[in-house]
């Protein structure tokens, strides 16, 4: 909507008679002329300027549909399978780098991820605040995990920094610390100042074929003391699985070693989804 300017609006003057000789009555009508502009002209509160692409209808208190919830991971599958495409479900797990439908419980139940129910028959969008920690070394080329090795011994393909998606409640400096420590180790974290960035993805998730998903990747730099500056390597993942390397009773896979190389900065070919 454009906004009025005193330009190209002006409020119509007070009709006063050459019979209105009365100053009382001259002064009453210039006061309501300037009452009348002033309401037309009244500013409205500071709006906030963003892209478009950063607003996201998730949020919104108004328009938004409340987060699906479910009681077990067979009442999420009853409702899932008539709303994905056919076999998509029973893709979960088995075709490469998909996890299962008990990974996407659990995401659920942790706050990890929501479900927002869309218009029918149209399938539900997965939501996924992601934090990512953008990792330079000297020579300014940057951390990119390259592939993971899952609890069922099979093989994920990643290109993408370290990255967790964020819990309920955590900041993304939080989340990002918490990211280095479980997929690299207990090292020393430093988020540098002014970098925060933001943006919003839409597209199929990897993890769970045939279901949309929307990514707020939320990014920032950071300093991490005892990282090997060139060549590659792995590390062992602390946050997911067991002691034996298993994911929750058997059913999730999760993630059991990462393996990590520096490559030339290059932000338009790095994945950042989860």
């Amino acid at each position: 909507m454009k906004q009025r300017t005193l330009a190209s609006f002006s409020p119509p003057s007070p009709i006063i008679s050459s019979s209105d000789s009365n100053p009382l009555l001259l002064l009453s009508a210039v006061v309501a002329a300037a009452a009348a502009t002033l309401s037309i002209f009244k500013p409205s509160p500071p709006r906030s300027l963003c892209r478009r692409r950063l607003i996201l209808p998730m949020n919104s208190p108004v328009h938004s549909p409340e987060p699906l919830t479910f009681s077990s991971p067979d009442s999420l599958s009853s409702w899932l399978r008539p709303r994905l495409p056919p076999s998509a479900l029973d893709s979960w797990g088995v075709s490469p780098g998909s996890k299962t439908l008990y990974n996407l419980f659990r995401e659920l139940s942790l706050g990890e991820s929501s479900l927002l129910p869309q218009d029918h028959p149209a399938p539900p969008l997965r939501c996924v605040h992601v934090a990512t920690v953008k990792i330079y070394n000297q020579r300014g080329a940057i951390l990119v995990e390259s592939h993971q090795l899952l609890s069922d011994g099979t093989v994920r393909t990643r290109g993408r920094p370290p990255s967790e998606k964020m819990l309920p409640g955590e900041s993304v400096e939080e989340a990002a610390v918490r990211a280095v420590r479980e997929e690299i180790g207990g090292m020393e974290v430093k988020i540098r100042a002014g970098t925060y960035k933001i943006r919003v993805e839409e597209r199929v998730s990897a993890s769970y074929p045939g279901l949309p998903a929307r990514y707020v990747l939320h990014s920032v730099e950071a300093e991490v003391v005892g990282l090997p500056e060139e060549g590659e390597f792995s590390t062992e993942e602390t946050g997911e699985c067991d002691e034996d390397g298993n994911g929750v009773a058997g059913k999730t896979l999760c993630v059991r070693r990462h393996f990590w190389k520096w490559v030339d900065y290059d932000d338009a070919s790095l994945d950042f989804g989860a």
